[in-house]
């Protein structure tokens, strides 16, 4: 695979990924944005200030889970430090281990009922953890693509990249960066609106998905993502 396919792929699938998980968090958890940060504390600034609430210690208890994925990733790629293009496939396989357990603690809760109990509190940072790991991988190991999980960036890129190519603007790169930004986009509505249909179909077992394409990057993550790797050191 060359480096260019191998760069589609990791962006579209960890797109695709972040979107799904964080949809299906946000449904089977009181609104809990497992991968969003800033979405979380508009959220517990709201549900501060309504009583009828029950899950506001969910949401700030994601703020440390989150943060403490990306500790996880930083240590683990920090491990790797002689040799970064090996930390791929053990980091990916932490987001996948995590992930399991959300899915896993998810189903032991299911029903959630009215409010999130031990069980689903588990799941819900379970899943803001597994992501901090993936935001981290991102900025740690493939920062040469798009982000995977904050789309504002994106979506400003391509506007300006869109409003560049209307005028005429002539730039020899701008074809490849549209490319290198549009797909993980797509990727990530798609995977958005594939967890919706899919939680209200399975619940927590839709949770497979994201597993799976976590399997099939940690398979494919071979002498091209070396090769990436060796040319975006940590």
């Amino acid at each position: 695979m060359t480096e260019q396919a191998q760069g589609r792929l990791q962006g579209t699938g960890l797109a695709f990924l972040a979107g799904y998980v964080d949809t299906l968090g946000f449904l089977a958890l009181f609104g809990l944005f497992t991968a969003h940060v800033t979405g979380n504390f508009i959220l517990i600034g709201a549900a501060l200030a309504d009583s009828a609430h029950s899950s506001v210690l969910l949401k700030l208890l994601a703020f440390p889970a989150f943060i403490a994925g990306v500790v996880l990733a930083r240590l683990l790629t920090a491990a790797y430090e002689s040799r970064p293009q090996a930390a791929l496939r053990p980091a990916l396989l932490l987001e996948w281990v995590l992930l399991v357990g959300f899915m896993g603690f998810g189903l032991a809760a299911t029903p959630v009922g009215s409010a999130p109990g031990p069980l689903a509190m588990t799941a819900g940072l379970l899943g803001a953890c597994a992501m901090g790991v993936h935001s981290g991988v991102s900025k740690l190991l493939l920062a040469h693509l798009a982000p995977t999980s904050m789309m504002t960036g994106n979506v400003t890129q391509i506007v300006i990249d869109v409003v560049d190519l209307v005028r005429g603007a002539r730039d020899p790169g701008l074809s490849v960066r549209f490319g290198k930004f549009v797909w993980p986009l797509a990727a990530f509505a798609i995977g958005c609106i594939g967890a919706a249909f899919a939680f209200h179909r399975l619940g927590f077992a839709a949770l497979v998905v994201p597993c799976l394409i976590l399997l099939g990057l940690m398979v494919s993550a071979g002498p091209a993502a070396a090769a990436q790797a060796q040319a975006h050191p940590l």
